[in-house]
């Protein structure tokens, strides 16, 4: 007896753009992620999500050019406790960091490109 060959494999469809609504869900999360986990939700939104659309890798790039600046300006800090001026600049950077990605969640998810003041521009 002799068994039926297995079902023809689906061919692989590779890379799918996402409909504007899960580009817009996207990007505000990825920007409110930053509050909690720096720069790690940018991150992996954009090596996981810049192909699916431009306006999720512009604003997943903009969001980690903007928590990678922080990360830096928090290690400046850090090293700068020594002089004590070092305490307000990571109090200054904390607040930045909550103002700018709440404006920054709030414009993807009205559809609209955002640049983050003060970031210096790593990726695009």
């Amino acid at each position: 007896m002799s068994a039926a060959p297995p079902p023809p494999a689906t061919p692989y469809q590779g890379q799918t753009q996402l409909s504007p609504a899960d580009e817009k869900l996207w990007a505000t999360l990825i920007h409110v992620g930053g509050i909690f986990f720096s720069f790690v939700p940018a991150l992996v939104g954009y090596l996981v999500l810049k192909d699916k659309g431009p306006f999720i890798r512009l604003h997943t790039a903009t969001a980690l050019n903007f928590q990678i600046t922080m990360a830096i300006a928090y290690v400046v800090g850090g090293i700068l406790t020594i002089v004590f001026i070092g305490f307000i600049i990571i109090a200054a950077v904390s607040v930045l960091i909550i103002v700018f990605s709440i404006i920054a969640a709030v414009k993807a998810n009205q559809g609209l490109a955002y640049q983050y003041p003060l970031a210096i521009k790593f990726v695009s």
